[in-house]
């Protein structure tokens, strides 16, 4: 049964950061290739970014310099580094695993003004 649980959202100011967490299991982590998305109220899901089971990140355009992703496959666990946000990051941020097209549950990040 694959899960993705993530953690880490919550309520910051503009300008601060957060760092999001995906703890994955039910699958063969390491040679998964996982995502970032998220979803703003009222608008399409969008991508933030991916990163290879071999740790190569690609960002949508929007996203690259103050998002950051990584993963520790001893953990299996996926990481979204954010810096500088804005109050337009608002949203519910999604793990996605690609290859078993599985999403998690969500974690909300809202920034403040």
């Amino acid at each position: 049964q694959v899960q993705l649980v993530e953690s880490g959202g919550g309520l910051v100011q503009a300008g601060g950061s957060l760092r999001l967490s995906c703890a994955a299991s039910g699958i063969i982590f390491r040679i998964t290739t996982m995502g970032w998305y998220r979803q703003a109220p009222g608008k399409e899901r969008e991508l933030v970014a991916t990163i290879t089971g071999g740790g190569t990140p690609n960002y949508a355009d929007s996203m690259e310099g103050r998002f950051t992703i990584s993963r520790d496959n001893n953990k299996n666990t996926v990481y979204l580094q954010m810096n500088v946000l804005k109050p337009e990051d608002t949203a519910a941020y999604y793990c996605y695993a690609t290859e078993r097209s599985y999403w998690g549950q969500g974690t909300q990040v809202t920034v403040s003004s």
